[in-house]
């Protein structure tokens, strides 16, 4: 008896490649713009609750660190349950999360749910690339790739841009309830859009063989490699944006909130940067063309340290590009390499990318 084949993979030109690369771009920005809502609003919230810098910066870091946490079980989900339904059900959960964020009462309040949003926002993140991987033909699959990365930096800017100015004009409680809203409706978008998965049968995964398909990605030569790679793009990125508020608020600098907050424009650079890297990668190879966007972000990195307004600026761009552009290669690099539990190699790239987030992005805190 013949087995039937596989599905195809969704074509390039086609409207399911149309609806699904709306839908992920959508979601990425649900997820990014929920994610880092809060970034510009840290000194706000250093000086509404008195809390130092570092405090401050665990009502981003408190999400970032249930999110690595809860990735791994995602991904488990995942396979248990389907991908698009987890991923449905993600970024509808985060949004009603979010429309509650501005009605916290107290501090402790505020970080409970933050750290609620972050089990929430787990479920797109850990299987996105695996999505977009199994039901991509491998034509279409970079550009793909490279545009949802792009979402997640347009969702980022978003998020911090709409959160930061309306912050500076109408307080940060209505600026977020405004946010809230705009991300209700696109996940209400997502919900209509995304496609339904074709290539990505369930499986029951135990917990044994969870574990077995977690420590199988640790005998492959590169991708533990790739996992740090991740911890340390994410981890410097995040450190560079947390206290680049703080900083440009001081002499000689002396911005106002909504100057600091209108700087997060550059994020449009990562997003052009990420679709742009991920079609070069595949004709020269990703290998080279990695190296060399790490050496971009390390140069923007060094740039804001300047004592000029425009010498800040510059770097943060410069970074914004390189930072994007390396770490849209390196997570299709890893949904590549893995030859089995693909799922679970995206949620541990996923894991590093977020727990350097979490540690280095208040570690950093500490030292300014």
């Amino acid at each position: 008896m013949v087995e039937p084949s596989p599905p195809a993979g969704i074509r390039r030109g086609t409207p399911a490649y149309r609806k699904a690369n709306l839908a992920f771009f959508l979601s990425a920005f649900v997820t990014f713009a929920s994610l880092y809502s809060v970034q510009p609003l840290l000194p706000i919230f250093a000086e509404q609750f008195r809390l130092g810098a570092g405090d401050s910066s665990l009502s981003l870091s408190a999400t970032t660190a249930v999110l690595a946490a809860a990735l791994i079980l995602a991904s488990w989900v995942s396979d248990r349950v389907g991908r698009r339904r987890l991923m449905v059900g993600s970024i509808v959960s985060t949004a009603l999360l979010g429309l509650a964020l501005p009605f916290s009462p107290d501090w402790p309040s505020l970080v409970g749910i933050r750290a609620a949003m972050g089990l929430t926002l787990s479920g797109l993140p850990a299987v996105a690339m695996v999505y977009l991987a199994e039901e991509m033909e491998p034509g279409a699959l970079g550009f793909s790739m490279g545009l949802y990365v792009g979402g997640t930096a347009i969702g980022g800017m978003a998020g911090r841009l709409l959160s930061g100015v309306l912050a500076d004009w109408i307080g940060w409680r209505p600026a977020l309830l405004v946010l809230g809203a705009a991300i209700a409706v696109a996940a209400l978008a997502v919900v209509v859009l995304l496609p339904q998965a074709r290539n990505s049968a369930r499986q029951r995964v135990s917990l044994t063989r969870l574990a077995r398909l977690i420590a199988l990605q640790f005998t492959d030569r590169g991708l533990p490699w790739l996992f740090a790679s991740a911890f340390l793009l994410m981890g410097s990125f995040v450190t560079l944006y947390n206290y680049a508020g703080f900083r440009l608020a001081l002499p000689p600098f002396g911005l106002s909130h909504a100057a600091i907050s209108s700087i997060f424009i550059v994020y449009l650079l990562g997003s052009v940067s990420s679709a742009w890297a991920g079609g070069l990668s595949q004709r020269l190879g990703r290998r080279r063309v990695y190296w060399v966007l790490v050496l971009v972000l390390a140069l923007g990195i060094v740039l804001t340290a300047l004592p000029s307004t425009i010498g800040v600026i510059a770097g943060l761009a410069i970074a914004t590009i390189g930072y994007f552009a390396a770490h849209g290669i390196a997570s299709a690099w890893v949904t590549r390499r893995a030859q089995q539990g693909r799922a679970q190699a995206s949620a541990l790239y996923m894991f590093a990318y977020y727990l350097g987030a979490s540690v280095l992005g208040t570690l950093g805190g500490y030292a300014w």
